[in-house]
C-alpha cells in the first residue's frame, strides 16, 4: 500500500494565511474524498478519515496495522455534528460537554445508525469528542463530515506528538499528514462512559477524575482484567484499554516510589547490572543529576557504559511538562539505539495518572 504522503504545514495562530487556508482546504479534500490525513489535536497527532464511510475507515486500520477489536473515536466540531453521530446524550455527558468540550475529554455514548460497525468494533457506544486544536477543528468544519482519528502511529508503538513522529511510522501509509507544530498535552483525551453510575474512566488523561466528578458526580476508574493482558477474543469494551499501546522499542524499566534522584540512580543501577551488554538511557528530570555528580551506570559493563543517552524530560514538579514531553522523550532514545530504558515514575496526582497509565502500558508491551 505504498504511497507518496504529502506533508502540509497551517499555523495555529494564522489560520487564515495564504499557506494555513491551502494546507486546511487541501487536507479536508483528502477527507472528503475518501482518503486519510494524519492531524494534529491538542493530545497527540490522529490519523483521520470519514467516520461514515467504512472504506475510509478500513484505510486507518490498514495503514496502522490495528486490530479489528480496538475501537476509534470520532472527532467532531460542533453540537450539530455530534448529532448526527451520537443517537442519545444522557444529563451528565452534556453536562461535561458543556465544562470541557472543546478538549482532551471522550464520551461514549449511544451510536447513531450513520457510524459504521467498524468504529465500534461492533459494539453499541462510540468515543466522541470535540478537540480544542484549531487546525483540527478549521478541518472538520472544511470536511464537513466528523473525523474518526486514532493515533497517527503504528499499532502499540508510541504516540506521535510532532508531525516528524507520524512519518517516523506512517510515511508511504497514509496520504498526508497536517504539520501544526508540537501537540500541547503530548497524553491522549481521558475516555468516560457516562451512561452509568458511577461513571466509569476507561483511560486517564488531562481531564481529571476529580474535575469529573466536580461537574456531574461519581465516577472511578476501570479495573482491567487479566484477559486484556494478550489480545483479546472480542472487542475492546472501549479505546485505549488493554495493555499493548504505547511501547517504544527498547524495553522500558521503571522505577516507582522514588524519593531521591540519588534514590533513582541508586535502584536503577542495582537493576541495570542483570542486563550486561544494553545500551541504557534515561528518562531524566531536569535538574537531576547536577554538575559534577557521578553518572549512572558508568562503572557498570565492559567497556563502562560512557556517555550515557538521556532525555531532558522536564520539571519533576510539572507534571503537565512530563506529559508533554514523554512520548517524545522515549521516541528519542529510541533514536539513539537506546536498548534498555530507565524512567522514575511520578505520584498519581491529575495528570499524573495518565502518565503512570502510558508508562505502565509501554512497560508492559513486548518489545
Amino acid at each position: 500500500m505504498e504511497m507518496q504522503t504529502l506533508r502540509l504545514r497551517a499555523e495555529a495562530n494564522r489560520l487564515e494565511s495564504p499557506d494555513s487556508r491551502q494546507a486546511i482546504e487541501r487536507a479536508a479534500a483528502i477527507l472528503r474524498g475518501g482518503g486519510t490525513v494524519a492531524l494534529p489535536t491538542e493530545t497527540v497527532y490522529g490519523l483521520g478519515a470519514n467516520a461514515l464511510d467504512p472504506a475510509a475507515i478500513a484505510k486507518i486500520f490498514a495503514a496502522k496495522q490495528r486490530p479489528g477489536w480496538d475501537p476509534l473515536i470520532v472527532h467532531v466540531c460542533d453540537e450539530a455534528m455530534l448529532a448526527t453521530v451520537a443517537a442519545e446524550i444522557p444529563d451528565p455527558a452534556r453536562h461535561l460537554i458543556a465544562a470541557f468540550w472543546p478538549g482532551p475529554l471522550t464520551l461514549l455514548l449511544p451510536r447513531s445508525p450513520a457510524i459504521p460497525d467498524a468504529v465500534t468494533a461492533g459494539r453499541p457506544l462510540v468515543g466522541l469528542r470535540m478537540p480544542a486544536h484549531p487546525v483540527a477543528l478549521a478541518v472538520i468544519r472544511r470536511a464537513g463530515v466528523p473525523i474518526a482519528a486514532p493515533s497517527a502511529n503504528r499499532f502499540g508503538h508510541t504516540s506521535p506528538t510532532t508531525a516528524q513522529h507520524v512519518l517516523d511510522d506512517l510515511d508511504g501509509r497514509i496520504d498526508a499528514v497536517l504539520d501544526a507544530g508540537p501537540t500541547a498535552y503530548g497524553v491522549e483525551s481521558t475516555v468516560l462512559d457516562p451512561n452509568q453510575s458511577p461513571m466509569v474512566a476507561y483511560r486517564p488523561g488531562a481531564i481529571t477524575l476529580e474535575q469529573i466528578r466536580a461537574i456531574a458526580g461519581p465516577a472511578e476508574f476501570y479495573v482491567e482484567t487479566e484477559a486484556l493482558l494478550a489480545a483479546p477474543r472480542e472487542a475492546m469494551p472501549s479505546p485505549g484499554v488493554g495493555l499493548r499501546h504505547y511501547a517504544p522499542n527498547a524495553k522500558l524499566i521503571l522505577v516507582d516510589a522514588v524519593e531521591s534522584d540519588r534514590d533513582f540512580v541508586s535502584r536503577s543501577e542495582q537493576i541495570a547490572r542483570g542486563h550486561c551488554g544494553e545500551r541504557f538511557g534515561i528518562l531524566l528530570p531536569t535538574g537531576w543529576l547536577g554538575e559534577g555528580r557521578r553518572k549512572p551506570f558508568d562503572t557498570i559493563g565492559d567497556p563502562p557504559a560512557s556517555p550515557l543517552p538521556t532525555f531532558d524530560w522536564g520539571d519533576w514538579s510539572e507534571p503537565a511538562q512530563l506529559a508533554q514531553r514523554l512520548f517524545a522523550g522515549l521516541r528519542h532514545l529510541d533514536s539513539l539505539g537506546c536498548t534498555i530504558v530507565f524512567c522514575p515514575v511520578p505520584p498519581g496526582d491529575g495528570i499524573g495518572a495518565a502518565i503512570r497509565d502510558r508508562l505502565r502500558k509501554a512497560a508492559s508491551s513486548p518489545n
